[in-house]
């Protein structure tokens, strides 16, 4: 069998937890190499709440794809014309948010995926099927089956509506949004509540009815990754480059600190020490 040229869509079928890093601060291309050799699979391009021109996602892409790892692109809510110049522009898949009911997910195929399964318009050489030269039937039929379509589920409403979502053909996954669905379920920050636990059964048990990926963001506490995980998570983002960086800046800021304060980095302090210490005497031998 071939192997997807979609690495996030290879992993999920082979079985894997394929594990995702959020880009909404970084400008450069450099970070896409860095998240390669950090371990992750995919690259989530933040256009909901990130400041990137769509100019600038798409060499995101462009590196992403050249790096081996797979560019998926967050959109502002059901924007279908900016969705599809990041499929154009290299993106392997789109994730859409606030994606309600059935007929939400219906609309996202119908616009995203090229005929016949959706009315998309048809684009020139493909940079995720490495410009290769086909025919247009055999392309676009290519492009419909590697791309990933992923409904976001962030909401009591879209808990609720799960399973007719997760029914939708052309679908490939439902990411459970954690922090927008904790405000919406009134527990904002709490994303180890049992309301999210009872809406993750809900939403793995809607994929695995359909054969469809599970997929989570917005959780990266050690026992609720655990706990989601070992439910059968397999899409996972494990952070933002905002998140990482404060956390790390701010425990490295810390340390630093701490070993200030304890005095050991004052000269002065240093030389009193050492003038303490009994001075070595030398014997002459003979």
């Amino acid at each position: 069998m071939t192997t997807s040229p979609n690495p996030a869509r290879a992993g999920l079928a082979n079985g894997d937890t394929v594990l995702g890093f959020g880009v909404r601060l970084t400008r450069t291309i450099e970070v896409v190499n860095l998240v390669a050799a950090c371990g992750y699979d995919w690259l989530f391009i933040d256009l909901e709440h990130g400041p990137a021109s769509v100019e600038t996602a798409a060499d995101l892409c462009t590196a992403a794809l050249a790096a081996g790892i797979a560019p998926l692109a967050r959109m502002p809510e059901a924007d279908y014309s900016t969705a599809a110049r990041m499929l154009d522009a290299g993106a392997w898949g789109i994730l859409m948010p606030h994606i309600e009911r059935a007929a939400d997910a219906s609309e996202m195929v119908k616009r995203l995926k090229f005929p016949p399964l959706g009315d998309r318009s048809v684009s020139y050489s493909m940079p995720q099927l490495g410009f290769k030269s086909m025919n247009q039937a055999e392309a676009v039929q290519r492009f419909n089956d590697e791309m990933l379509l992923v409904a976001m589920i962030e909401s009591a409403e879209a808990v609720t509506n799960a399973n007719e979502i997760a029914a939708v053909s052309g679908i490939d996954a439902l990411f459970v949004g954690t922090n927008d669905l904790a405000m919406d379920l009134g527990i904002p920050g709490d994303v180890g509540h049992p309301k999210i636990t009872a809406a993750y059964e809900k939403v793995i048990a809607a994929c695995q009815r359909h054969h469809k990926w599970p997929a989570m963001g917005g959780v990266y506490g050690e026992e609720a990754l655990r706990r989601y995980i070992g439910m059968g998570m397999k899409l996972v983002l494990g952070g933002t480059d905002m998140a990482l960086l404060l956390d790390s800046a701010t425990q490295r800021a810390k340390l630093i600190r701490k070993l200030a304060s304890s005095g050991q980095s004052d000269p002065g302090k240093i030389a009193k020490e050492k003038s303490k210490q009994p001075k070595q005497v030398m014997h002459n031998k003979k």
